[in-house]
């Protein structure tokens, strides 16, 4: 004969009372990380989307124009050429910052180098060294008539070509970049290479594969998802790049205007414009782009067959 427990008060079972107890619990764990996210990125994105919607004029104040911020942005040819800048920079920096890095941790992983520890550690540095740091370095490095270019002109007696020129300062601001971050995607690769099963190798080697097929075979197929990641990350900098600009910009005044990338101009709009409902617009807009740009790569990488 069953019994059949009577419901708790108020016509509930008891399980469903435990089940609403362990959701309130739960959501009290993720309520700390729910209010930080809800302040730091939901508010100030909803902000600049309200920005976006206002104009304000000396005369008048502000007033609501809907969508004509937009419309400005779609034909604005400073920010077009800023973004085809940062979009050249993206599609030359990016795949020679990545086959360096993967070059590397596939040196690292062979066990074939000397000394790996050091190496790996050595690469790694430059990425624990401040953007800022590291630009001011290189600006100094990059220097014709006080830095490292100068001081060879000067000792050599020849005239070296001016890293910060109009048409060398955008592979010198490259240069940077990748100096910065080889050894952080080096570090994602390396990582990825060192969980591949050592069951693939030891069949690699019963079957005589050499170490080029061990690479094209079992490596570089293991790697496609940490590729997608570091590429990823990569568009999403080249897309934010502002640092570099930036600080170089008092070295080479006739190089980089304040329009020099997106995140440049939004940056001159607000803060020396006084453009902020504009400047708010096109910062979306650039988020726009970056996040359908970013969602094409990882589509793309992590397609079956591709």
């Amino acid at each position: 004969m069953t019994v059949i427990s009577p419901p708790a008060a108020g016509g509930r079972p008891p399980a469903a009372g435990r089940r609403d107890r362990r959701g309130l619990v739960g959501w009290g764990f993720i309520a700390p990380f729910m209010t930080v996210f809800a302040l730091v990125f939901l508010a100030p994105l909803a902000y600049s989307v309200h920005l976006s919607l206002y104009r304000t004029k000396l005369i008048g104040g502000t007033t609501f124009v809907g969508l004509d911020n937009y419309r400005q942005a779609l034909h604005d040819d400073q920010f077009w050429a800023s973004l085809g800048r940062v979009s050249l920079f993206l599609c030359v920096q990016v795949p020679v910052m990545l086959g360096i890095a993967l070059l590397v941790a596939l040196a690292l992983d062979s066990g074939r180098l000397y000394g790996k520890d050091f190496f790996r550690i050595a690469i790694f540095l430059p990425y624990a060294v401040p953007a800022v740091v590291a630009t001011l370095m290189w600006g100094f490095l990059y220097g014709t008539r006080f830095g490292l270019v100068g001081d060879i002109d000067d000792a050599l007696g020849v005239t070296l070509p001016d890293p910060l020129s109009p048409h060398l300062v955008l592979a010198s601001i490259g240069n940077i970049v990748t100096w910065e971050f080889v050894g952080y995607n080096m570090l994602i690769f390396y990582s990825a290479l060192r969980v591949i099963p050592h069951s693939l190798y030891e069949a690699a080697e019963i079957d005589g594969a050499g170490q080029l097929r061990v690479v094209t075979a079992i490596k570089l197929p293991a790697l496609r998802g940490a590729l997608v990641i570091a590429t990823i990350f990569s568009v999403i900098g080249s897309f934010q790049l502002f640092n570099e600009p930036s600080i170089l910009q008092p070295l080479a005044r006739n190089a980089i205007t304040t329009d020099y990338t997106p995140n440049y101009y939004t940056y001159s709009l607000s803060f020396s414009g006084q453009q902020h409902d504009y400047s708010a617009t096109v910062a979306i807009v650039m988020g726009v782009i970056t996040m359908i740009i970013a969602y094409a790569v990882q589509a793309r990488g992590m397609r079956k067959g591709a």
